[in-house]
């Protein structure tokens, strides 16, 4: 998927397998985690261009994760608000809490 968008490059072998080398993994594993914290794809695709581009974007990068971590947090804030709701529910079910 991510390398028909664009944002990863591939080696492929002699039998047109692909071959992932160390940069290949950790980008990849790196835009997973993004995608699965919710980060939205043409702010990957903006990202991917900013390191392509190098060194002289790093203050940009920066800026836009800092964005991302504090979107995350707040997330994370209101997933923990909607847990307890859910478990104030499943107590008054009778049900038990968690762990």
């Amino acid at each position: 998927y991510y390398e028909r968008c664009g944002l990863i490059t591939v080696a492929r072998d002699v039998n047109d397998h692909r071959r992932y080398d160390a940069a290949a993994v950790r980008r990849l594993v790196f835009l997973t985690r993004m995608r699965l914290s919710g980060m939205p794809m043409r702010d990957l695709q903006h990202y991917v261009e900013l390191v392509d581009r190098g060194e002289g974007t790093v203050p940009e990068r920066l800026d836009l994760l800092i964005e991302h971590r504090d979107t995350v947090r707040l997330r994370i804030r209101e997933l923990q608000l909607s847990l307890v709701a859910t478990e104030y529910k499943i107590a008054t079910y009778g049900g038990a809490a968690g762990p």
